[in-house]
């Protein structure tokens, strides 16, 4: 019979879960798990009851005793298929509950109308007593018992799994747990059913009481229900990135969907095999991929560090061959006292990262070639008005010499004229041959400058070239926007050496073309002025100063340049000039832009270039070209 202590136990226990059911349903939000251990605390209470019910009847009335015992398979058979639904529903991180999942209460349906209708078959029960030394059970009896084994066996199984594969310590507590609980009622059942020790019949529902304890501990303790749990394995499915852990020696251990879409199926790489025996494919595409990340791992082995690299792969998609990049990440996994336990290598896909990129690059070469057009445009007048001197001067020495040569033929077989006055005209003739001779250089130079604006930027040619011979094309671009405004231009070279650069000069003279136009735009305000280009150097790096004696740049403006296009023109302006000479210089010069007060007021906008990437030769020091 149920001893006075159990009766008081089960008193204090049907109290408790019915206090915890109303106080949970009262806060409202019950999940799925919440109410599937509601309904097995409820089989509890039910099986509690009947219980109670036996030890307050009569024990002759055997009638009564089967009703009773009969009430408690609503508690026992089925609360083993509600800990099996918990079980999968924790792991699986469900919020609605599968409909194959129900079978799972087929069995004890069955077992419970059996129960109820063993007088007639005797199925269950051969012979049915309170005292479990009496008790003959039938044939089905095993069977209904092997069905609950496999249950609780099930969801002790399921969680332990769970526990072991998981990464936080949190759900490992709460699996482990949640898999003591479920196996305590087992071993105790088992007990029960093959007769081992003496067991009343109280001895599984006070299994379950101390399952349904745990289960309760872990809920306040672990705050298993208040979490909602999630298979570690399905968040990592869910990743749009790829991951593949690797032992120490070799061993793919696991890897997610992502990466079994991507790689896994493509390369023939499996769970539980060793990675250098998994590639199958042997084209160019997969040895470059299968050799860079074992190297990589082997380095990381080495390093015991991270290494990382960027990887293309070749992808089929919708019938077509995609090129795919993926950033590689190989981190070494270290287990306790640092010791070496494996590697994971995480596959950041960054294809998307590069074609924005790649947009982002022909948008500012566009935007530069829009600049430089633009810049070109406004020199065209000034370039007209440069050439029309030269060629006036190369025609009116055409002219001149014309003349002498027609004297010189009227001259042949006259006696007055003497060989001393032929070498006067020749001189002559001389002199403006020279004449034509520096127009035309002087517009040849102008030619080279005008040829090197106008070539498309995406063209340009990386060379060495002289810093003076950048700053002589840009005296000539700018010379009538110069004169036209009012201002001067000195070009001062502190250094006493030629500055050699590589790079584009083209795309030096159009930055400094720049900066000198923002300068006369700042003079022609004050009237003109003196523009200055310093050549200088410092301990790191060689400088280009272009230094104005205008309004200066308004507190606003400072803030944004070389951030983003901003002007301080107003509609004369577009803002493209110092944002786009900015990306120049990181570009194709590895330097770097800035801006400061002129203490004579004004500004000074600087170019710097580390001097790792300049060089020096000696010239004939000239003097400042204006």
């Amino acid at each position: 019979m149920i001893s006075d202590v159990a009766l008081t136990i089960f008193i204090i226990a049907i109290a408790a879960i019915l206090s915890f059911i109303i106080v949970s349903l009262r806060r409202g939000n019950a999940r799925l798990i919440h109410k599937l251990y509601f309904i097995l605390a409820a089989g509890l209470m039910i099986w509690l009851a009947a219980l109670i019910g036996i030890r307050l009847t009569d024990p002759n009335n055997m009638d009564m005793m089967f009703i009773w015992d009969s009430i408690t398979y609503l508690g026992g058979p089925f609360g083993t298929a509600w800990m099996v639904l918990i079980s999968l529903v924790f792991v699986k991180g469900l919020d609605h509950l599968p409909g194959r999942y129900l079978l799972f209460l087929i069995p004890p349906a069955i077992v419970n109308i059996l129960v109820w209708t063993n007088p007639l078959h005797h199925l269950i029960y051969q012979v049915f007593d309170i005292d479990s030394s009496k008790i003959v059970f039938g044939p089905l009896m095993f069977v209904s018992g092997a069905v609950s084994y496999c249950y609780l066996a099930s969801a002790v199984a399921i969680m332990i799994r769970f526990a072991v594969k998981s990464s936080s310590k949190l759900y490992m507590r709460q699996g482990f747990l949640f898999a003591i609980g479920a196996l305590i009622p087992l071993v105790v059942n088992m007990m029960a059913t093959f007769k081992i020790g003496s067991l009343g019949i109280e001895a599984t529902p006070l299994a379950f009481t101390a399952t349904i304890i745990l289960h309760g501990f872990a809920i306040f303790y672990f705050h298993m229900l208040d979490i909602k749990p999630l298979a570690m394995q399905r968040v990592l499915d869910r990743l749009s990135d790829c991951y593949l852990v690797i032992s120490d020696t070799g061993l793919v251990v696991n890897f997610n969907w992502q990466f079994q879409e991507v790689f896994g199926k493509k390369y023939g790489i499996q769970e539980n095999t060793f990675l250098q025996d998994s590639v199958q494919v042997e084209d160019a595409d997969t040895k470059s991929t299968f050799y860079n990340l074992t190297s990589s791992i082997e380095t990381c082995r080495e390093t015991m560090a991270n290494i990382s690299y960027e990887q293309s792969v070749f992808l089929r998609q919708d019938g077509e061959l995609v090129k795919k990049y993926f950033m590689v990440e190989i981190t070494p996994l270290l287990v306790e006292e640092n010791k070496l336990g494996g590697f994971l290598a995480f596959f950041k896909d960054v294809t998307k990262v590069k074609e924005s990129m790649q947009r982002l690059q022909d948008s500012q070469t566009k935007l530069m070639e829009q600049e430089r057009l633009a810049s070109l445009g406004q020199m065209v007048g000034g370039i007209a008005h440069n050439l029309k001197t030269p060629i006036m001067s190369v025609s009116g020495s055409m002219i001149a010499v014309e003349n002498l040569v027609e004297e010189c033929q009227r001259s042949l077989g006259d006696p007055e004229v003497t060989p001393e006055d032929y070498r006067e005209i020749y001189q002559e003739i001389d002199e403006w041959v020279n004449k034509v001779r520096e127009a035309c250089s002087y517009m040849s130079e102008i030619i080279t400058a005008v040829k090197g604006q106008a070539v498309n930027m995406s063209r340009s040619e990386t060379e060495a070239f002289a810093v003076s011979d950048a700053m002589k094309r840009v005296a000539l671009l700018l010379r009538h926007e110069l004169v036209g405004s009012g201002c001067k231009l000195e070009i001062k070279n502190s250094i006493s050496q030629d500055v050699i650069l590589q790079g584009d000069i083209n795309s030096m003279v159009q930055v400094v073309n720049n900066l000198v136009t923002n300068a006369v735009d700042a003079e022609k305000g004050m009237g003109g002025g003196v523009i200055s280009i310093l050549l200088e150097k410092t301990g790191e790096e060689f400088l280009i100063k272009v230094k104005d004696t205008g309004a200066g740049v308004p507190e606003d403006v400072k803030k944004k340049l070389f951030k983003q296009m901003i002007t301080s023109k107003g509609a004369m302006g577009n803002g493209l000039g110092i944002y786009i000479s900015n990306s120049v210089i990181k570009a194709k010069f590895n330097g770097r832009m800035w801006m400061e007060d002129n203490p004579e007021g004004g500004a000074i906008f600087g170019i710097a270039i580390p001097l790792q990437y300049v060089s020096f030769a000696e010239f004939q020091k000239r003097g400042d070209a204006e």
